[in-house]
């Protein structure tokens, strides 16, 4: 509001004192946001909803017949899909908005209960039979389709995560860390090979210029999956003489990383780098510094290094504002 027409509408008396005081007052409090505040809510309540739907089937799955329950399920996933086909906005190479706020949410709950439905066929009925891998092919191929053409980051990280399952692997980070089985070759070029494909994906949104604004989904796997398959192809190679080569691509992958990172101003992506080099050139003096037994030179190497790397990422991080 005009200051200077407020301030003359008090002096001529035709805003009162008390007015006067509540529109200044209004003025500065200003309006408060709750935009997240409702998105989580109803984020929460889609999670809630379809989890109190898989322990309703649980407990009453003798009474209510699997026929009625897959019934039930398909009637919602139709009723999502005809809502947000009827109000999604045309396909475009860039970044779409949502035609209302419940939109996103209902394509959402649609698709979770699409994947329960898939589940259930083939839990109950076998419809795939023993091909376990067209379970998760067929509901790979969907979420991609769904995440691209409705442009929903939330299912096209589903959609990677289901191309994990298809590969027979998971794209978790702490999955990896957890159940990576460090002697199987096959296993580390699978992650591998999975890792540099999702990286190769990221780099093609962009050079294509199609929904660019997905590639940090694609390179957030990527850079995880690759990293920690390199790592652990050193492990599996250790007695091997060419064990540094995992370590070199590491270093290489982590400078393609970096360069990128630079370029697009992303802190996140230069602290993976740095601390996945880190671990990379900590395998190697380790592994030199073990053969001579020599302890008291270990310790100073991590309390040397910490100190080091502490200081190296406060500088790229100015580098970075700087940039």
């Amino acid at each position: 509001m005009d200051q200077h027409l407020l301030n003359k509408l008090h002096t001529e008396g035709t805003l009162s004192d008390e007015s006067f005081a509540k529109i200044k007052q209004r003025e500065t409090d200003g309006l408060y946001s709750v935009h997240w505040e409702l998105k989580t809510l109803l984020y929460l309540g889609i999670l809630a909803l379809t989890t109190g739907l898989g322990i309703t089937i649980y407990k009453n799955i003798d009474t209510i017949g699997h026929q009625a329950i897959l019934v039930f399920i398909a009637l919602i996933v139709i009723a999502c899909f005809i809502y947000c086909f009827k109000r999604k906005l045309p396909f475009s190479k860039t970044k779409v908005q949502s035609p209302d706020t419940f939109f996103d949410y209902l394509l959402l709950l649609g698709t979770l209960c699409f994947l329960i439905f898939i589940g259930y066929l083939q839990f109950e009925y076998k419809v795939f039979g023993d091909r376990y891998g067209m379970a998760t092919f067929i509901p790979m191929l969907v979420l991609f389709y769904i995440a691209y053409d409705f442009d929903h980051i939330g299912i096209l990280n589903m959609a990677i995560a289901n191309l994990g399952l298809w590969l027979g692997i998971s794209v978790t980070p702490k999955k990896l860390l957890k159940l990576f089985d460090f002697d199987s070759q096959t296993l580390t070029y699978t992650y591998l090979g999975f890792g540099l494909l999702l990286l190769a994906f990221g780099w093609a949104t962009k050079h294509f210029d199609i929904k660019k604004h997905f590639k940090f989904s694609y390179q957030h796997y990527g850079v995880h999956v690759s990293f920690i398959a390199m790592l652990s192809g050193y492990t599996v190679h250790y007695d091997n003489g060419f064990a540094w080569l995992w370590l070199m691509g590491v270093f290489a992958l982590g400078y393609v990383i970096y360069r990128d990172a630079m370029e697009h101003h992303s802190f996140y992506f230069l602290l993976l780098t740095v601390l996945y080099s880190y671990i990379a050139l900590s395998c190697l003096v380790m592994r030199g510094l073990m053969s001579s037994g020599a302890i008291e030179l270990i310790m100073m190497y991590f309390i040397t290094s910490s100190i080091g790397l502490v200081s190296l990422l406060i500088y790229l991080n100015k580098k970075l504002k700087a940039a």
